[in-house]
């Protein structure tokens, strides 16, 4: 396993980092323990989570991943890097989300409770809320930061004008800054190259990226014409976010190229595709997630792997047309 600093801190996190939002739900337990397992003795220090996972539950099970990870790390918590998010609906109540001081201060104590700890070392803007001002949540943060109960604040889902305006608000009020973004990048979509991870390299902010594998369609498992396989692609109200994300034509006639490359070269498809995702000098750590143990042989496989330049210019040109977005379709 390999380690880089998380932007321009003296963090070193893993260049794969566990995913978790399918524990609790379409993971029990147990087979969350077995994951984490893997992944711990893979090299992995780095775990991310979030108050609102399992992905596809409701406010009944919102907060219960937090609560497996927290019961996995009992005893060893010093040993991990903690990332958690907050934003999403969490109760019933309109100020049960967002990004106001009130929700954020709410938020993390809570998620703190669930992890049963007294600390992360993360804590991250689930997405944007642009009913909130800026400056609220970014004192909110700053608070949270001094108070000892995160170690450092980033943010996950945002567009690359509002994360440069709340890195200028943050330096203008000398409140904590940001060190981090979590994006969505993987070989079937690549918008965040044009201007996301520019300012991200100006600004040397770390870079956690998901979703590596299209929520698994570059696992190259699932064919065009079928129905979806039980998992992401039909579990609960994530169903149609991520079909209508990736299962498309184009997509499905993009993977047979992807295929085609990576089967000359001795590879799978999943490892190659993580390790394209690593071989961008501006991320950090890939986030990798997994509802059974042995879907983690194949993706802790990217970690070590330095991918060649002429395969690695044949999968950029392969998937080329995905920087634009949809507009290309």
């Amino acid at each position: 396993m390999q380690y880089k600093n998380l932007g321009q801190t003296g963090l070193q996190v893993s260049r794969l980092c566990l995913g978790t939002m399918t524990f609790g739900l379409q993971t029990e337990q147990d087979v969350s323990f077995q994951i984490i397992d893997q992944a711990a003795a893979a090299g992995v220090n780095f775990i991310d989570t979030a108050d609102v996972y399992p992905l596809g539950g409701d406010l009944n099970t919102v907060g219960r991943t937090e609560e497996i990870v927290g019961a996995w790390l009992k005893g060893r918590r010093s040993q991990f890097i903690l990332a958690t998010k907050a934003v999403g609906k969490m109760g019933p109540n309109a100020w049960d989300q967002g990004a106001s001081r009130k929700h954020l201060l709410d938020a993390i104590d809570a998620s703190l409770r669930r992890l049963d700890t007294d600390y992360v070392d993360l804590y991250q803007l689930h997405s944007d809320d642009p009913t909130t001002p800026l400056d609220e949540t970014l004192a909110a943060l700053d608070q949270i930061v001094r108070s000892g109960r995160a170690r450092y604040v980033g943010v996950s889902n945002f567009l690359a004008y509002r994360l440069a305006r709340a890195l200028g608000r943050a330096d203008v009020a000398h409140l904590t800054r940001l060190v981090s973004v979590q994006p969505r990048y993987s070989l079937l979509f690549r918008q965040i190259e044009r201007e996301l991870l520019p300012l991200a390299a100006e600004e040397q902010l770390g870079v956690i990226s998901y979703n590596p594998l299209a929520g698994g369609l570059l696992t190259g498992k699932h064919q065009r014409g079928e129905t979806p396989a039980a998992g992401r692609f039909t579990l609960g109200n994530s169903a149609s976010m991520y079909q209508q994300r990736y299962w498309h034509e184009r997509e499905f006639g993009t993977i047979e190229n992807l295929q085609s490359a990576v089967r000359e070269a001795g590879l799978s498809l999943t490892t190659a595709s993580v390790a394209w995702v690593l071989a961008n000098p501006a991320i950090t750590s890939a986030i990798l997630g997994a509802s059974r143990p042995e879907q983690l042989e194949a993706t802790l496989a990217a970690a070590d792997l330095n991918l060649d330049p002429a395969l690695k210019a044949q999968l950029d040109q392969i998937s080329a047309e995905y920087r634009m977005g949809d507009a290309a379709r």
